[in-house]
């Protein structure tokens, strides 16, 4: 039945949606477009990881409390984009279905209900994070001035959530419809800002004053700022596939509703693997006392870093085939939409094997370039080749079950979540890191393990088929 209680769009929007230049997402051939899909989003990636290195190396040149800090304000900003995920995996998956059945004007009017949620669910993230900072850096064992400037930082970066998830959904809703290259031309702005006043205001050239560690937060605060602004200007000017409609914002609850019914489970899975890896988190905090303890820590936070070389070119991959099998269910050819996944796991996995080598043979000279501290170097670059040599591993999982969302099959990749989290992951964690005393690749073991049985289960729940039959 139609949708009487949604608001039309104008005749002018419902033109310039319709003018808007799209890939044959639907009719091209199935590799190639998902490789050309994949490019934007995976530059978009590699933007945004060298701009989360880049704040490694600048903590790594204050101190490893510095580095320890900055790898906290990571997880926690982890669990910001997992809360995201309600609103921004549905949104990608309906603007997609409809894109994909050739619907604009419905996927116009999730688009803009969806930065209403991120809007409020900005908030309360940063409600949230403003109030568990102290108790975060406790769990994680910091103490004193560590203590201190961990609760500062994450503080001070708590006012960039309300901007960023205005981001990050605008882009979700961008990439099903197709529109891979606005949202990268935008994190390639932000990401060039962040970089530049955060070096700036570490350093204090001239009359800018020196901020130290501080200063690496209020240049990442001040890009995500800059961003949310630029994302809604791009959308109001309706050239970018999505228009922003003032009068399309105020809550539908039915098309709400089928927003949140997709992105419901995405954001508990996301909210099961952060408070997982908080707890790991813990677990690598407590592998030894002392200097070695905080070496340890470090080591594992350069390597979760690092590591992002793999993850977010996987995302990328992920992201790709969930644009590519939304359109394609959407436009009744689910043949298609599983080739589309299939495609996207190869492309990345020979990405990943090569990244894989680059790992193994370059660890040392890796941890070199990201710590002066001789005992964070020798803690993690043994441990990280055995790492290493699981990246394609990793990649097969995440673009799987980001193939599965893309469909709208989300509740599955929660089960794969919480069994591989708490499961595995930790237990095993727990007792090769700490109860065998096998320190950090132990712990390493664990997460290893996880990676094995995600890439397991999501590879044969996608060859299985039954998210072909998902409804939106």
């Amino acid at each position: 039945m139609p949708d009487t209680n949604s608001t039309a769009p104008t005749e002018e929007t419902a033109t310039r949606a319709r003018s808007i230049a799209r890939p044959p997402l639907v009719r091209g051939p199935v590799g190639g477009t998902t490789f050309w899909l994949a490019m934007p989003v995976l530059g978009e990636q590699l933007l945004n990881t060298f701009v989360g290195l880049f704040d490694v190396f600048l903590a790594g040149r204050i101190s490893a409390t510095a580095t320890s800090a900055i790898g906290i304000a990571a997880y926690v900003d982890w669990l910001v984009s997992m809360i995201v995920m309600l609103v921004a995996t549905g949104t990608t998956a309906l603007v997609a279905r409809h894109e994909g059945a050739h619907d604009h004007d419905a996927a116009n009017h999730f688009a803009n209900q969806s930065l209403t949620l991120a809007a409020i669910t900005g908030a309360f993230s940063m409600v949230l994070v403003y109030s568990l900072a102290p108790s975060l850096a406790t769990f994680c064992r910091m103490e004193g001035e560590a203590f201190a400037i961990a609760v500062n930082y994450l503080r001070i970066a708590c006012l960039g959530h309300l901007c960023m998830s205005v981001t990050l959904v605008g882009c979700a809703a961008l990439r099903g419809a197709g529109n891979m290259r606005a949202p990268m031309v935008l994190f390639l702005i932000i990401n060039v800002i962040n970089i530049v006043v955060s070096t700036a205001l570490v350093y204090g050239p001239g009359v800018i004053p020196r901020m130290g560690v501080t200063g690496i937060v209020t240049g990442t605060v001040t890009a995500r700022a800059l961003g949310s602004v630029l994302i809604l200007l791009l959308l109001a000017r309706g050239r970018s596939g999505i228009e922003l409609v003032l009068s399309q914002l105020s809550i539908r609850w039915h098309r709400t509703l089928r927003i949140l019914r997709i992105g419901t489970p995405a954001a508990v899975d996301g909210m099961i693997m952060w408070s997982g890896h908080l707890a790991y988190l813990a677990i690598i905090s407590r592998l030894a006392e002392g200097d070695l303890g905080r070496a340890l820590f470090a080591a594992h936070i350069i390597a979760v870093r690092v590591e992002a070389f793999t993850y977010l070119p996987a995302v990328a991959w992920g992201t790709a085939a969930a644009t590519m099998i939304g359109q394609a269910l959407g436009a009744g050819k689910p043949a298609r939409a599983s080739r589309s996944g299939h495609a996207a796991v190869f492309q990345c996995c020979t990405l990943g094997a090569v990244i894989t080598l680059v790992f193994f043979f370059l660890a040392r000279p890796i941890y070199s370039l990201m710590s002066t501290d001789t005992q964070v170097i020798q803690a993690g670059a043994s441990p990280f080749r055995v790492l290493a040599l699981f990246q394609p591993v990793l990649v097969v999982s995440i673009v799987y079950i980001g193939g599965l969302r893309g469909a709208g099959d989300t509740k599955f990749p929660l089960l794969i979540t919480a069994v591989g989290t708490y499961l595995i992951r930790l237990p095993v964690g727990y007792y090769l890191g700490i109860v065998c005393g096998f320190g950090l690749m132990g712990a390493w073991w664990g997460m290893i393990c996880d990676m094995i049985w995600r890439a397991t289960a999501g590879t044969v729940r996608f060859a299985r088929g039954r998210w072909r039959t998902t409804r939106v």
